[in-house]
């Protein structure tokens, strides 16, 4: 499915009301089996409250009970569209421009957008990796004024992460690059028949004894990028992306707040298959 323009996106969710349709056919479904007296149909809308009624028993069901928009008082439309520019963007969303597009302030702004992040994370989950998976850790952040070599990269924040080759891609932010750190998440999540490429980092230097008997390196330091069928280049591309989008979009991102955005990159990338669905994907995580 292709990404809706803009003016599709305004002729499908017109109103708050269209909204609220469609937010109780991806929560619910078109026909609903009533949770009291357990009979199936359309329930019908509510003219003065934000609900749908069962035609049998009488029985409301709230579209929005349980999700950020219950205690909002934006209206759902803006909260669509802020959730549309997200799954429709490949460099992120800053609040300024959340604040432009949506006529809140800047507080509100932030906060949508923080928001967003939380569910963008939660739906996209984590799916074992196999086949050929690349594995490589990157720095992320700024310099400490002052701070020169090793002292200096300890005021960026670590970021791990792990990707099938076609597939998915994994990404942690972790408190060091050590091995006793990062093993756990090779473990957890890189089955143990595949191929893994990484580069000489000591951490990653006991994988064949892990029982990673087709791991392979490149050696970065001597500009050593491909070794037959081992490199990291999808990693580096991510990465990449990644910081450039920070730099360029958000111009910086707390340690903080980082995984969230993490999180987000990470959803858009194992995504990029399907654009068309990540808008309804993303609301049914609420």
């Amino acid at each position: 499915m292709k990404t809706v323009t803009v003016q599709q996106f305004f002729e499908m969710f017109p109103d708050d009301d269209a909204c609220l349709a469609h937010l109780m056919a991806v929560r619910y479904g078109e026909t609903v089996t009533c949770p009291k007296c357990s009979k199936t149909g359309k329930f019908a809308r509510l003219s003065k409250v934000l609900a749908y009624s069962c035609p049998s028993c009488g029985h409301h069901i709230h579209p929005m009970m349980g999700t950020p928009f219950a205690k909002s008082h934006m209206a759902l439309q803006k909260w669509f569209y802020a959730m549309y520019l997200f799954t429709t963007s490949r460099h992120g969303v800053p609040a300024k421009e959340l604040e432009r597009q949506l006529g809140v302030s800047y507080p509100t702004a932030w906060r949508i957008g923080h928001e967003i992040r939380k569910y963008l994370a939660k739906v996209d989950g984590d799916r074992p990796l196999g086949g050929h998976v690349e594995i490589d850790e990157t720095w992320v952040g700024g310099y400490r004024k002052g701070k020169p070599g090793r002292a200096a990269m300890k005021m960026k924040s670590v970021v791990f992460g792990m990707v099938q080759r076609g597939g998915d891609i994994i990404s942690r932010v972790v408190p060091d690059d050590r091995k006793a750190t990062l093993l756990p998440h090779i473990h957890a999540h890189v089955q143990k028949d595949a191929m893994v490429s990484t580069d000489e980092h000591p951490a990653y230097r006991s994988l064949a004894k892990e029982g990673y008997e087709g791991h392979g390196t490149v050696n970065h330091g001597r500009d050593m990028w491909v070794n037959g069928p081992y490199h990291t280049n999808t990693l580096e591309s991510f990465w990449s992306r990644l910081k450039n989008s920070i730099r360029g979009t958000h111009v910086h991102v707390s340690a903080k707040h980082l995984g969230k955005y993490l999180g987000e990159f990470e959803f858009r990338y194992n995504m990029r298959k399907m654009p068309g669905v990540m808008f309804d994907r993303l609301l049914m995580s609420f």
